[in-house]
């Protein structure tokens, strides 16, 4: 028995001592499908090599031999995180649900099981933290919407747009319309975000200059509004634009949450009380593949 398979089947054997909700595989590891009834997830994520540190280079054998000890360290450090935020992101779209989950992480002829509660989860917490402004119903739909705009944008062109949810009566007083409202005499039911079948037309409009502004019920108030608000001592990521800035500007003056997605990169900004709670820069899925 190789000793991929040896590993992987220790990890199963804890993943069901602990009653793990999820076995989440990051590497290049190459297996048949797991015989166990936890979900698996495959999270490839492809590190850069260490030739460049062997090549050209004029160090000493033993600063050599510390520096490819430290990338390789740095290289499983970067795989276990990249297993807790695959995690929590999973989690957060509702794949899978809270506990303890399990990684199996390849790292340059090395292998490493993490065990990962998610309750401890910084990602998680800060989740839960929004989740007292408005609903997890609402926060995680939002989200989901925000994900495929920034992994799939709109007509194979990478999009940017921002989502102000919550407080709606402050947040439409201190904003006004570009363009003509979309959704200003809609039906409630086609402007509810919990309904999958409205999500192509926010997407639609997501292409719009301006935000979405969101009521705590989940209702789409409006979209392509600017933001009217004194932004002088926001401080926000550099290279962001005034959107980000505007965006999270109105979290410092009302009782709302934003959601950013930048168009260039995709990245996905959360903002609350005028600061930045979150980002996530890659929105990567893990495949289910059991």
């Amino acid at each position: 028995m190789d000793s991929t398979k040896v590993v992987v089947n220790a990890a199963i054997r804890l993943a069901e001592e602990l009653k793990s909700t999820a076995i989440i595989i990051s590497g290049e590891i190459n297996l048949e499908r797991p015989e166990t009834s936890i979900p698996v997830y495959f999270a490839s994520r492809r590190q850069k090599t260490l030739i460049d540190h062997l090549v050209a280079s004029s160090k000493t054998k033993e600063e050599r031999s510390k520096e490819i000890m430290d990338k390789i360290n740095q290289q499983a450090s970067g795989k276990t995180e990249h297993v807790e935020n695959i995690s929590a992101i999973e989690f957060m779209l509702e794949e899978i649900e809270e506990g303890t989950v399990i990684g199996i992480v390849e790292s340059k002829d090395s292998y490493a099981i993490v065990v990962h509660n998610l309750a401890d989860n910084n990602i998680v917490k800060i989740l839960n933290e929004c989740e007292e402004r408005i609903s997890a119903e609402i926060l995680r739909a939002v989200l989901k919407i925000a994900f495929d705009i920034s992994n799939t944008g709109r007509e194979g062109k990478q999009i940017g747009t921002a989502f102000i949810v919550g407080d709606v009566e402050e947040v439409m007083i201190r904003s006004h319309q570009m363009i003509l409202n979309p959704y200003a005499g809609q039906a409630e039911e086609d402007k509810d975000v919990l309904d999958r079948k409205n999500w192509e037309s926010i997407k639609e409009f997501a292409q719009l200059d301006g935000v979405f502004v969101i009521s705590e019920e989940g209702t789409v108030e409006a979209a392509g509004r600017y933001l009217d608000v004194d932004a002088r001592d926001i401080a926000v990521e550099k290279g962001l634009g005034g959107r980000h800035v505007s965006a999270a500007a109105i979290t410092r003056d009302t009782v709302s949450i934003a959601i950013t997605i930048s168009e260039s990169g995709g990245v996905i900004h959360i903002y609350m009380d005028g600061k930045e709670l979150l980002h996530i820069e890659s929105t990567e899925r893990a495949i289910r593949t059991h």
